[in-house]
Formats: structure tokens, sequence, C-alpha cells
């Protein structure tokens, strides 16, 4: 029987850190402040908006959320991240993704203040990953996927690692992260994506299979070798007349015959999914320290 990976668990674990991090930083009077901007009204976006608002306010984080109308312009919009980069008590911001068709999404990373860029995208934090400068910051995504392969003893030196999928977002940091020096890294990394040639044989190749490609259900039993640990960063929502709300959540991994051949898998939801808010917390904590010139909060593990 596979090990199921409790991502709820190990976001609560991290979530306690925080919390004794900024009791540490209150006794210095320093209460650390995450923006978020939405533009439009998908629906997913501002659930997503929501609980990061509402995380912060548990965590007893300042949260700024700015919900703005889909008509909003480029120049508007920009105009609200140049005010949210000069904003002392603003220490990290979050532009959520996608916006509305009109918006140049990588003009408005670019505009971010690196030094606030929590979600890792700027292209000055991709370098600084890609360098291994400690006080870059990691996408959330795959910064959680490293964290719950940590917290779960799953050993990444010198493991054979497939990232399925090469997104900006997750693939590619994803990669850079894990074949990084040091814990939780050391590991030979492929990426592979819907064009590799026989990817099957790829995949079974891994010892450790990250599935970020988007596609439901993609990753079967047959590209998943005995014994390896399989990390399903997919949601995608799919129609099931048997849900009372005619549709339900599944990664890109067929957990039902998959799960049996591995020796630990992540479940959706309820895996990386919580994660990803869990290290945006840490990532804006990290912000305000090193903002201030203050030595970083321990990283456990």
């Amino acid at each position: 029987m596979s090990e199921l990976i409790d991502g709820k668990k190990i976001a609560e674990e991290v979530f306690a850190e925080c919390r004794e991090d900024i009791a540490a930083l209150a006794a210095q009077g320093i209460t650390p402040g995450l923006a978020v901007v939405v533009v439009g009204s998908d629906p997913a976006s501002l659930v997503y908006v929501g609980s990061k608002a509402r995380r912060c306010q548990e965590l007893g984080m300042a949260s700024f959320k700015y919900e703005l109308p889909v008509e909003t312009s480029q120049a508007e919009l920009l105009a609200l991240v140049a005010r949210l980069n000069a904003d002392e008590t603003v220490d990290g911001i979050l532009v959520q993704s996608p916006p509305p068709a009109h918006i140049d999404e990588a003009a408005v990373v670019r505009a971010i203040d690196p030094a606030k860029d929590v979600d890792g995208f700027h292209p000055l934090n991709v370098a600084k990953l890609a360098m291994e400068e400690p006080d870059g910051f990691v996408p959330c995504t795959p910064l959680g996927v490293q964290r719950m392969l940590l917290a779960s003893g799953i050993e990444t030196d010198g493991a054979q690692v497939v990232v399925l999928g090469r997104s900006m977002i997750v693939g590619k940091p994803q990669a850079l992260l894990l074949m990084a020096k040091g814990r939780g890294g050391n590991a030979t990394v492929t990426v592979a994506h819907s064009r590799t040639r026989d990817l099957a044989a790829v995949t079974r190749s891994a010892d450790i299979l990250i599935a970020a490609i988007g596609r439901p259900n993609f990753v079967t039993a047959d590209m998943v070798r005995d014994g390896a640990v399989v990390i399903d960063v997919g949601i995608n929502r799919i129609a099931d007349p048997s849900a009372r709300s005619g549709t339900r959540l599944v990664g890109d991994v067929d957990f039902v015959a998959v799960a049996p051949k591995c020796r630990a898998i992540t479940p959706v939801p309820g895996g990386v999914g919580p994660m990803t808010i869990a290290m945006l917390m840490s990532n804006t904590l990290k912000a305000a320290r090193q903002r201030r010139g203050l030595r970083p909060w321990s990283v456990r593990g």
C-alpha cells in the first residue's frame, strides 16, 4: 500500500512556523504585509484571492486585497503595482494569474519590485534560482513540492527525478530547485513534456515523478515504475454526473490506477494545493525580513 503524502498536514506545519516568525517580528514592531491584486471577476481567481487574504489574517499578517474591474487598463494596473512597490507596509506583491486578455502579464511581472516578488516569477528571481543565490524567491508550488519531499523523508540526493511539464510556473523552476546543491536538491533531473519521444519510457525511469502537465488523468499506470514517488501538481475540473455540482477535481495522474504501484503519492485535492499557499506565506515572511536587513528565520523540513 502506497503512502499518501498529506499536503494539508505539512502545510499546517509550515503555518505553525510562520506563526512563530510573525510573533518574533511583532516583538520588534513589524507586521508583514501581503498585497494581492486580481483583475476581473473570474470565480476561481476570486476564490484563490479570498483564501490567501483569509490565511494572512489567520496568521496575523496584514492583508491588502485589490479586486479591480475587468476593464482595468494596463496603465492603471501598472500604476497600482508602482504604488505597492513604494508602500513600506507591503512586503509581498502578488498579481493573480491569469489576467484578462488585454493585460500583458509578463510586463506586470517585470514591474513588481523583485524584493517583493513573493511569487518568484520576476526575471531577477528566476536568475537567482538558477544561480543558487539564497536571497531570491522561488515560485510557491515548486517550493512546496520540495518541502513535501523533505517532510516525508523522501531523499532527492542522487535520485532520478522526472518533471513532466516545462512551464515557468512549475516545471522549469522545479527542475532548477531539485538539481541545486544542498538539502532537498542534488537530484539528476529530466524535464519531459508533450513532445518528448517515448514519454512513458522516460517517466518510468523516475525514482520521483512530478506531474505538472495540466491534463486530467494523463499519467497512467504504465508510465510509472514500481516503488516510485509520484507528486501530482495538476488541478483539473472534469464532468462528473454523480457529484452534486456535476464536476469534480482530479490531478494529472490517474490516481486509482497509479497509487498501488507507488511508494508514496499525493492526492488531488489535498496534496500540493495547500502547500502553494503555505509557501506564499513563508516567502512573504522572508521578504519582510530581507527588506529590513534581518537574519532569515530558521527553515525546517
